[in-house]
């Protein structure tokens, strides 16, 4: 859309002069495409919300009935569970994340609270014996068929771990427009397709991230 007087001057402001410079940077100075560009990336920013709700609400409840299978169903608050976490004292401690919200009164409540990379971290091979060689398919059917659980173990760190990166950029309102769009969505559909196909057909059917890749100033 187009700009008026008013916004030409006051919005480069507004965003600050640091974090603008990005954009003119990207439209050798001129002030008119940088202001499309931020418009543009604030819209895709937006677009990737719910995709990224459902794959995360998918991919923490397949890993929770996964740890279900081999704890019981109240996992969070069994020492067996809590001991098998690893717990690094200067860097983040899935044990302590877990412990911080134990005072919830049910696993569901847990489920909730806990962060994005307490789910990327259950992906290590740590876990291997207890939980990812009996139930890793159980939970997540539709992997490929011709790896090994070691395999779609590392897949799944690794993918969980790209997801959450571009996660934390759109939170903390940082540009995205130098990332592949496409390939980000089709990352986030395949953890989603991961569980069910079904869901991932039904988030291409409500997502809006693809038709603003062309649009893109």
């Amino acid at each position: 859309m187009p700009f008026t007087h008013d916004e030409l001057h006051a919005l480069p402001d507004i965003f600050s002069a640091p974090r603008f410079a990005t954009y003119l940077a990207a439209k050798n100075g001129h002030r008119v495409e940088a202001l499309e560009l931020y418009q543009w990336n604030l819209d895709v920013s937006c677009a990737f919300f719910a995709p990224l709700q459902v794959c995360e609400v998918s991919i923490r409840n397949a890993i929770a009935e996964a740890i279900e299978l081999t704890y019981g169903p109240n996992w969070p608050y069994e020492q067996s569970f809590e001991i098998a976490l690893p717990n690094p004292p200067r860097s983040y401690s899935p044990r302590a994340n877990l412990l911080q919200h134990r005072n919830e009164p049910t696993t569901g409540k847990v489920i909730a609270e806990l962060k994005f990379v307490f789910w990327e971290r259950m992906f290590t091979r740590r876990h291997d014996s207890t939980i990812w060689n009996h139930h890793l398919r159980t939970v997540l059917p539709h992997v490929d068929p011709n790896k090994t659980v070691q395999e779609l173990r590392k897949d799944a760190y690794d993918t969980l771990n790209a997801i959450r990166d571009l996660r934390n950029r759109i939170a903390h309102h940082e540009p995205i427009f130098r990332r592949n769009v496409q390939e980000e969505y089709d990352r986030i559909r395949a953890v989603v397709g991961w569980r069910s196909d079904v869901a991932a057909n039904w988030l291409d059917k409500g997502e809006t991230v693809t038709a603003k890749i062309p649009q893109m100033p």
